[in-house]
């Protein structure tokens, strides 16, 4: 049987919690993902860069 409600909470968030990665720069994408930077600040970024390296999320935007 098909899956009705597979996506259905990502409805509710603003955008559909689509945006621009800030580590990646890649558009239109899923930010679900939450990282934070080393001064504490949090991000959320895309499936690709969830495993990025840490350096890599603190030179983000």
């Amino acid at each position: 049987m098909a899956k009705q409600k597979r996506g259905k909470s990502l409805w509710h968030l603003p955008t559909r919690a689509r945006g621009t990665c800030p580590v990646c720069k890649s558009t239109r994408t899923k930010l679900l993902y939450p990282r934070t930077k080393s001064d504490g600040t949090p991000l959320k970024v895309c499936k690709r860069c969830d495993g990025a390296s840490q350096e890599r999320v603190d030179a983000a935007v």
